[in-house]
């Protein structure tokens, strides 16, 4: 490395979300973008791209036909599923997802557009409060080491999956989403270490596509962020779909001749779980300590989260950091991507309009969870509503007193939506059931743009046979 440092106006930090500030607007500012890519890959584009969002929902949708013939039988339809060409099905999504990735890096590196970008894969760490120092990709050109400097940095450097310090868990070599969507082949049997988002998606998948899934819970329910009544029932339906371990708390785990074994006390004795591979999902970690935000003078979160204000302003002893900026995973508690783009869209507001900031805290935020069945939530449970000390009314809906539940036979899916009990203001709502995810939209709008259950119960048609019934029943309870 010289002595000399290399001097930008902005400095960005990730490919992810963060690779959307680069346009037009900046165009008469020097940009460098660092990106050391994601996965053993070290890929381009960031998680949701390549490991997360859209190579995971391409597999559910494959895992959804596939779970389709183990309920055709009550409609009168004899269906099997009689092969599963994982080869196929993998090199399929990744197919159509690692050619976006490659031409977002040949763009950011060759294309007119990007003349005042200079583009450096490799690794980013804090050296001081506005330098970084880089280190390139081993199959990286030019100089190993670089010095930065830059009037304004933006990090949107993202998380990477968590592994809990259980003893011989990182010598058992486990799969993690970062691996487990490219393996060659489907194992027999799958054993799942967590219960949130990532582990009841990936049990949907796997188990839809034939491998027997065993899914370790440490406590009673699964989900366990979801209302607790939903939560409940998305544990009483895996139960009956695969094996469920609940209230296990693995103390060891060890690669075995014939796969894994994770073993934990339980009931007095020992719980043993044994299986041909193992996926550890059970959270990610931002990654703030690959770039020693400490050295910086960066506050963080005791979850390692870089702390911004609420105009994503990076904050060092409690105050602002003048020109650092942070964004997505890496700075917020929700690691979600319509959570990322919305930061990203107020910073790059804030860079370019000084003078009217805006706030990123403004919308309640919603989630969507891809397993089968879906769930979906925004806002406060009736639980938390109360401890606000709020008067509430709870509406429930089930998906069977509906024209077009009933018509599915669905008797397991309900709506739950909570409202101011005087002024009928949405305060949150919470689904399981088909379509979920896209059932939520409405309340999430009416929420997000201060309607009422009165406002929009009553005051537009709802088509009917069809399945937004199940909220219009709803709301028409509370108001």
């Amino acid at each position: 490395m010289t002595d000399d440092a290399q001097h930008f106006d902005i400095a960005l930090v990730g490919s992810g979300s963060a690779n959307s500030l680069p346009g037009p607007e900046l165009a008469g500012s020097s940009i460098v973008q660092i990106d050391r890519g994601v996965g053993p890959r070290g890929v381009f584009g960031g998680t949701c791209l390549n490991l997360g969002c859209i190579p995971t929902k391409m597999f559910v949708h494959t895992a959804n036909l596939a779970h389709t013939p183990a309920i055709s039988g009550r409609f009168g339809l004899s269906q099997q599923l009689r092969h599963v060409d994982w080869p196929e099905i993998r090199d399929r999504i990744f197919g159509r997802i690692d050619p976006i990735s490659d031409g977002g890096e040949q763009y950011r590196r060759d294309h007119p557009d990007n003349a005042n970008l200079t583009l450096l894969r490799g690794t980013a760490r804090f050296t001081g409060p506005k330098t970084l120092e880089v280190t390139a990709a081993a199959d990286t050109d030019g100089p190993r080491t670089r010095r930065i400097t830059a009037d304004t940095i933006v990090l949107g450097a993202g998380s990477r999956p968590e592994l809990p310090p259980i003893p011989g868990l990182a010598e058992a070599q486990p799969h993690t989403s970062d691996t487990i969507m490219r393996i060659p082949e489907l194992p027999a049997s799958l054993a799942i270490l967590g219960s949130g988002v990532i582990a009841v998606e990936m049990a949907h998948i796997f188990a839809s596509l034939g491998v027997e899934v065993t899914l370790i819970a440490r406590r009673d329910r699964v989900l366990r962020g979801a209302d607790p009544e939903i939560s409940a029932r998305l544990t009483e339906i895996l139960d009956a779909r695969l094996h469920l371990e609940k209230n296990l708390d693995v103390a060891s785990v060890q690669r075995t001749a014939d796969g894994v074994e994770l073993r934990g006390p339980r009931d007095g004795g020992e719980a043993v779980v044994r299986a041909q591979e193992l996926l550890v999902a059970v959270g990610r970690r931002p990654n703030s300590d690959l770039l020693d935000v400490a050295a910086a003078g960066i506050d963080t979160a005791a979850d390692g989260r870089v702390l911004v204000d609420p105009y994503q302003r990076v904050l060092s002893g409690g105050e602002v950091l003048e020109g650092v900026w942070a964004l997505g995973d890496l700075s917020s508690p929700f690691q979600l991507k319509h959570v990322a783009n919305h930061e990203l869209r107020v910073v790059r507001h804030n860079l370019l309009h000084p003078e009217q900031l805006r706030r990123s805290d403004t919308m309640p935020i919603p989630s969507g969870v891809f397993t089968s069945p879906q769930v979906a939530w925004v806002g406060l449970t009736a639980d938390q509503a109360r401890e606000q000390g709020r008067s509430i009314r709870v509406a429930r809906q089930d998906y069977s007193a509906i024209a077009y539940g009933w018509a599915m036979e669905d008797e397991t899916g309900f709506a739950s939506i909570v409202v101011d009990a005087e002024t009928t203001e949405i305060l949150g709502a919470h689904i399981i059931g088909p379509e979920a995810t896209t059932l939520i939209q409405i309340l999430i709008q009416a929420m997000s743009t201060g309607q009422s259950a009165r406002d929009i119960a009553e005051t537009q048609y709802w088509i009917h046979p069809a399945m937004p019934e199940l909220i219009e029943n709803a709301l028409l309870q509370v108001i």
